[in-house]
């Protein structure tokens, strides 16, 4: 497992402990300090993550063994059917879309979608997404409104790509346009911050009945680097620049932007996937219970006036 600067002693004690397993066979009053390890380990593994920092969080929102969208879409969906393509000019894989079966549900699926491997990274643009792919995500959103079928999406991106190809072919535009759709969908729409919510790559997924967050993800209008590039001028900056872009989801849920905070596992989700997609589809179950309970008009005005509603005067 990777890990992070300051899960670097949890990490160490833990690797001793695998060590000490594998050479206890046969090996007479080991397991006695191996127990011994195991309570620290889980000691210290609480307390490593209980008075976690705001860039602590952040690099928590971007680490590398966290789950990703395919990883949720694998654990708690079924029957997945993946549609590519805008119709227009080309599939982007940074975004992945289909139709899938929710406990019995038949649900349209949106998320981003980053990779592991270099390769995988390259093939999808790290997460951020052309126009093309929002084009897709507004194909399929359509196509779920003709058919009724609630809307679920994942968000988990650094940001649109902002390359020069991406602003040629309309890169705002796609992503407005992706607005719009969502504004207007009359059937229930789920929105949940996996990873990392940026910018409107982030945005363009996020206009739900429902907003939701895992409890360690970010969600900002832009990064924390790309922030201190701005304002300092200094890409290192980007502590500091986390401390005052409240991007945490408990700020957002203090601000009124997401609905709900998801609990995840000691030490974040990449400790324990299962957990984490149970945690998740708990939530789910919950709020799109309470969204089909509202008519199509007034599942349009909740989606109108929770947006309407933002915003806070100091």
């Amino acid at each position: 497992m990777a890990h992070l600067e300051f899960e670097k002693p949890l990490v160490e004690l833990e690797a001793r402990i695998r060590e000490l397993k594998t050479a206890s066979q046969g090996v007479e009053g080991i397991d006695a300090e191996i127990a011994e390890l195991e309570a620290r380990a889980e000691r210290l593994q609480r307390e490593l993550y209980e008075d976690l920092g705001v860039w602590e969080k952040v690099q928590l929102s971007r680490h590398p063994d966290r789950p990703y969208f395919l990883d949720y879409l694998e654990a708690i969906f079924e029957d997945f059917v993946e549609l590519h393509g805008d119709r227009s000019f080309a599939d982007d894989p940074a975004i992945v879309a289909g139709f899938a079966t929710f406990e019995g549900r038949s649900v349209a699926v949106i998320g981003h979608q980053k990779g592991r491997t270099t390769k995988e990274k390259l093939k999808r643009n790290f997460g951020m997404a052309h126009p093309e792919g929002y084009r897709k995500a507004c194909r399929l959103m359509e196509l779920a409104d003709r058919f009724s079928r609630p809307v679920l999406t994942f968000i988990d991106t650094p940001g649109a790509y902002p390359g020069l190809g991406a602003e040629e072919r309309g890169q705002s535009e796609a992503i407005g346009h992706s607005l719009l759709v969502m504004a207007r969908l009359r059937v229930p729409v789920i929105a949940t911050v996996i990873g990392e919510g940026g910018s409107g790559g982030a945005l363009a997924l996020g206009v739900a009945n429902r907003v939701l967050m895992l409890q360690y993800s970010t969600y900002s209008v832009i990064t924390p680097e790309g922030c201190a590039s701005i304002l300092w001028r200094d890409g290192t900056m980007g502590p500091a620049a986390a401390e005052q872009l409240r991007m945490l989801a408990s700020n957002a849920k203090d601000l009124g932007v997401v609905d709900d905070v998801i609990e995840e596992p000691v030490g974040g989700a990449h400790r324990d996937r299962s957990l984490a997609a149970r945690n998740l589809a708990d939530r789910l179950r919950v709020h799109l219970a309470e969204l089909e309970a509202m008519s199509a008009e007034q599942r349009v005005e909740d989606r109108y006036a929770k947006f309407r509603a933002m915003g806070r005067i100091a």
